[in-house]
């Protein structure tokens, strides 16, 4: 099968409802024609327009991503500035661009059961639940395999995420046995996981608020940054969703943006 446009959105409705979404949000189609031909999709966690410059010389139809381009309802387009410049170029290179945001995060199979899975959790549980449906939500928690202190925790954070630039609240010998994970920006959800006997969370853009609330508290957090949360688990994601569409018999490939980078980097 060769599908539309319209056929995909039609599929990622059915893994990741729109429903699912967070209010402020606007996950599905940014730009495009439903009755575009997809033969080829470009993947990256942020619609920018080094991802669309790369995702056209690789001659695809589609740029998916995590993050929506469009949150706002847009009165002007400065073609000169972001979003402008991405929506101008993609319109120039017939390539569509659709997000998957936070109903990713919220459905089952998606951000943060990735998360949790790749952490190797055991009897995961929804955080914050959003929808009526069992296993639908905002976050995950469950048990390490076996409990470990949290610089041993750390250490397996910082392989899972593929970086070494990680910040931490709490004394590297707590014994952790219950963690809570949220991929993107969770400090909102830290005493939600308290309440629910975590004894870590793992999220990204952890502010000093929400910091100290964790110390008081004598809960240990680890700020794993906002992008690699992010990006480690969309890229799984992409290759289960290459394998689903391959076993309906769609005629698509993906091509994975390798070359996108964290925009906050650290100066050693």
């Amino acid at each position: 099968m060769k599908p539309t446009l319209k056929d995909f959105l039609d599929f990622l409705e059915t893994i990741a409802p729109g429903r699912l979404a967070e209010p402020w949000d606007n996950p599905g189609l940014q730009v495009g024609s439903l009755s575009q031909k997809i033969r080829k999709v470009f993947t990256s966690l942020d619609p920018t327009l080094n991802a669309l410059t790369s995702a056209a010389k690789a001659n695809v139809q589609l740029l998916f991503t995590h993050h929506p381009l469009i949150f706002k309802p847009l009165s002007q387009l400065d073609i000169n500035s972001f979003p402008g410049d991405v929506v101008a170029e993609a319109a120039k290179s017939g390539i569509s661009i659709v997000a998957a945001h936070t109903n990713l995060d919220a459905a089952q199979g998606g951000i943060n059961d990735i998360l949790a899975g790749l952490m190797r959790l055991r009897n995961v549980e929804v955080l914050k639940n959003v929808d009526e449906m069992d296993g639908v939500g905002l976050g995950r928690i469950g048990y390490l395999p076996e409990p470990a202190g949290l610089s041993v925790v750390a250490r397996d954070v910082k392989k899972v995420l593929g970086t070494q630039n990680i910040k931490m609240v709490g004394q590297r010998d707590t014994l952790i046995h219950r963690l809570a994970v949220v991929g993107g920006s969770g400090g909102s959800l830290l005493s939600l996981a308290y309440e629910q006997g975590a004894d870590l969370l793992l999220t990204g853009d952890v502010g000093h608020h929400v910091a100290l609330e964790a110390k008081s508290l004598g809960m240990a957090l680890i700020d794993g940054g906002h992008f690699h949360t992010e990006k480690t688990a969309f890229r799984v994601f992409v290759k289960n969703l290459t394998k689903i569409l391959k076993a309906k018999g769609w005629e698509v490939t993906f091509v994975i943006d390798k070359d996108e980078t964290d925009p906050i980097w650290i100066d050693a």
